[in-house]
């Protein structure tokens, strides 16, 4: 089967894809950082620079009009459909309506399957105004979808993230929901082994720590004897005062009022404002894990960007370019690569069963 990546970003559901046994020959990304990203690890697809605006049926050339075997799938920029971004949940987002460019693209290619991933507010914004519109769209161009809800710890992520997919068929065949996996990994199966770090750590390249991997940091390490992206924000003192007080699980609430003084109404603060990870959980969705200061579960500092790839499902051997921040933001918008790879996997068992 052969895949399009519309709003690609640095590449994890064209990683999933591609474990699943895709071969992904176009990707289309409009930031240009996140471009850098998904070229250094994506070097087999022929990646569009450009908005999903300007896009036309004739950059897809290599094609040659193919369509049975073909996937189109992608996520639309989610930040307006977040539940934590209560200012930008409007209908008159722009953001918010780029999904009418995804369904554009997919009339211009009619590809056999489409998978269509975002936030799981979508199905709250306008009061799911934006979600209906997309599946009745989906269905007019002749794809009747089936809706998936799924977490991606259930499918072997060590972070409880939950997803929205819309999975659909030009034959109308519906395809069946993962399976989720019995154990969930941990945060420390996941980044135990990695090197110990301090407080706006800099050195890019690391050698592994001295713990023993566990299965999961195995699989994601392969044969590297070093692994990069072991970059930490360099956090002021009034912050660094404020992560001893916050035990495993817990957050901001559990640091002191005085050390507190610069927030003007602490009644604000979400539950992952200054939320130390679990050893023992998955870790809470890492988004912007920068702003929320997530707190590494044993040492008093933030999260490496290797740690936050490691908590999305992402192999050692995916390296992430550009400064500390965007590294960051690459990380946090992606969608995990195993998560993708389970849905795409139902995509194939479901074609290999119709032949």
């Amino acid at each position: 089967m052969l895949g399009i990546d519309l709003f690609s970003g640095a590449g994890g559901m064209s990683l999933g894809a591609t474990l699943a046994g895709i071969k992904v020959l176009y990707a289309v990304e409009a930031n240009r950082h996140a471009c850098t990203t998904y070229a250094h690890n994506h070097r087999r697809t022929e990646l569009l620079h450009k908005r999903i605006e300007d896009v036309k049926k004739a950059d897809f050339n290599g094609l040659r009009n193919r369509r049975h075997g073909l996937v189109v799938f992608g996520g639309p920029p989610c930040q307006g459909f977040s539940t934590s971004n209560q200012r930008t949940r409007t209908i008159t987002n722009p953001q918010n309506w780029l999904f009418l460019q995804y369904i554009r693209v997919v009339k211009l290619l009619q590809p056999e399957w489409v998978v269509f991933e975002n936030v799981i507010g979508i199905t709250q914004t306008a009061k799911g105004h934006f979600l209906e519109t997309v599946r009745s769209a989906l269905a007019d161009a002749g794809y009747p979808t089936t809706q998936f809800t799924l977490n991606a710890a259930d499918f072997g992520v060590p972070q409880r993230r939950t997803r929205l997919f819309l999975v659909a068929n030009r034959s109308g065949v519906a395809v069946t929901q993962p399976t989720p996996l019995k154990k969930l990994v941990s945060v420390g199966e996941a980044i135990g082994d990695l090197p110990s770090l301090t407080n706006g750590a800099s050195i890019n390249t690391l050698p592994y720590g001295l713990v023993n991997p566990s299965a999961y940091a195995k699989r994601l390490r392969g044969s590297l004897t070093a692994s990069s992206n072991h970059l930490v924000t360099n956090n002021q003192p009034n912050v660094l005062r404020r992560y001893p007080h916050v035990p495993q699980g817990g957050n901001w609430e559990n640091i002191p009022a005085r050390l507190m003084k610069n927030y003007s109404n602490r009644d604000r603060c979400h539950e992952w404002i200054y939320r130390r990870l679990s050893v023992d959980e998955p870790s809470v969705v890492i988004g912007n894990y920068r702003k929320n200061m997530l707190i590494h579960p044993t040492q008093d500092r933030g999260l490496s960007v290797r740690e936050a790839a490691r908590l999305q499902s992402f192999p050692d051997t995916f390296e992430f370019e550009g400064t500390i921040g965007l590294q960051q933001q690459q990380v946090g918008n992606a969608v995990p690569p195993l998560l993708a790879k389970a849905v795409f996997s139902s995509i194939l068992r479901t074609t290999g069963n119709l032949k």
